[in-house]
C-alpha cells in the first residue's frame, strides 16, 4: 500500500528515498495538492507507482547524479495525458504509451492529473547500443499494440503486487521483463533494426540472462536452444569482450557479489543458487576477479575490505565452464 502525500515538499522527499531520479517542480494546478508513490523491487529492476496532480517538473543538469547514468528509465502512463521533453524528443502519452528516458540527462514533464509507472533497469541488464538509446530517448511509444503493449499490460499491475518472491525468482522475473522491454524498444526502431547476428546475439544474451542460476547453462545448451551449432555460436561473440562461457561467470560473479552485499546468506548459498557447485572454486575465482575475499562482503566492517585492481575481462580465473 504507498503513501498518500498532502505536503509537496514531503513528496519530493519520499521520491528521492524511493530512489527516482530527482526532478524539480515547476507548478501544479493550485488546489489541493495529493500525491501517492509506491516503490518495489524486484531483482536489479526497480518499479515507482506515481499518482499525482496537474503540474510540471524538470530535471536539469545540476540536479543529475553520478548514480543514473547507470540506469536507463521507462515511463508508463496508466490514466491521464503526460508529455515528456528530452534532447530532440517529444513524446505525448496517453493511457498505456511508454517512453525511454535518459536519467543522467536534463527533460521536462509535463501531465494533467495522472498514475504513471516508472522501472529502472540497469544499463547493463538493458544492453542497448548508443546509437539505438539515442535514436529512442524522449520517443513516445504507442502501448496498445505489440510487444509494447505486453511491458504496458505487465507494469499496470506490478508496483503493487511484487510480493512473495525469493530472489532467485525476483531475479529470473526480473531478466524477463527487462528482456520484454529490450523486444519493445528493438520493435519501436522499425526499419533500423540489427543485422541478423547483431539480433541472434541479443536474444542469446537474454537467455543467458534469465538462466543464470542454472547450473546446467553451457555454451553446448545455449547452442542447441537456438538451434546454431557450438561454433557459430563462438563465432557470433568471436569480436564482442567476452566469450560465452566467461560472459556467463561473469554475470554470475556479478550476481553473487550483489546478493552479498546486500544479504546475510553464506558465500556457500550464494555461490550455490548462482550455478557455483564448489564453494572453493568459486572464492578463488572471485577473489582473481575482485581482488578481495567474498566473505568480506558479508562483515558490518565493509570499511576494512582492501580493493586491488580488478582483473580484465577474459581474466577471471580458471573458470569451470568449458568454451564447448
Amino acid at each position: 500500500m504507498g503513501s498518500v502525500f498532502t505536503d509537496i515538499e514531503a513528496f519530493g522527499e519520499t521520491l528521492a528515498a524511493s530512489g527516482l531520479p530527482p526532478v524539480l517542480s515547476r507548478r501544479h494546478d493550485g488546489g489541493e495538492f495529493r500525491a501517492d508513490v509506491v516503490a518495489r523491487d524486484l531483482g536489479p529492476l526497480k518499479l515507482i507507482q506515481l499518482v499525482t496532480p496537474e503540474g510540471e517538473c524538470f530535471r536539469d543538469a545540476r540536479s543529475t547524479r553520478a548514480a543514473d547514468e547507470e540506469l536507463w528509465q521507462i515511463d508508463l502512463v496508466t490514466r491521464g495525458r503526460a508529455r515528456v521533453e528530452q534532447g530532440r524528443g517529444t513524446a505525448d502519452l496517453s493511457s498505456a504509451d511508454l517512453v525511454l528516458i535518459d536519467p543522467s540527462r536534463p527533460v521536462r514533464f509535463a501531465s494533467t492529473a495522472s498514475t504513471h509507472v516508472t522501472m529502472l533497469v540497469p544499463r547493463q541488464e538493458l544492453r542497448l547500443r548508443p546509437g539505438d538509446a539515442a535514436r529512442l530517448v524522449g520517443v513516445g511509444i504507442k502501448g496498445d499494440r505489440g510487444p509494447a503493449a505486453l511491458v504496458s499490460s505487465l507494469a499496470q499491475g506490478m508496483a503493487r503486487s511484487l510480493t512473495g518472491f525469493r530472489t532467485n525468482e525476483a531475479d529470473r522475473s526480473a531478466a524477463a521483463v527487462i528482456e520484454l522491454v529490450a523486444v519493445a524498444l528493438e520493435a519501436q526502431l522499425g526499419d533500423a533494426r540489427p543485422a541478423p547476428d547483431e539480433a541472434l546475439r541479443d536474444r542469446i544474451l537474454g537467455y543467458i540472462e534469465a538462466r543464470l542460476s542454472d547450473r546446467d547453462l553451457t555454451p553446448a545448451g545455449i547452442a542447441a536452444a537456438h538451434h546454431i551449432s557450438v561454433r557459430r555460436l563462438h563465432k557470433l561473440f568471436q569480436d564482442q569482450p567476452l566469450t560465452v562461457a566467461a560472459l556467463i561467470r561473469h554475470r554470475r560473479l556479478e550476481r553473487c557479489r550483489a546478493d552479498l552485499a546486500r544479504s546475510d546468506r553464506t558465500v556457500a548459498a550464494v555461490a550455490a543458487r548462482w550455478g557455483f557447485a564448489d564453494p572453493a572454486h568459486f572464492s578463488r575465482l572471485f577473489k582473481a576477479t575482485y581482488g578481495y575475499n567474498a566473505a568480506a562482503l558479508t562483515s558490518n566492517n565493509r570499511a576494512r575490505t582492501v580493493m586491488v585492481p580488478t582483473a580484465r575481462p577474459g581474466q577471471d580465473g580458471d573458470a569451470q565452464i568449458a568454451e564447448r
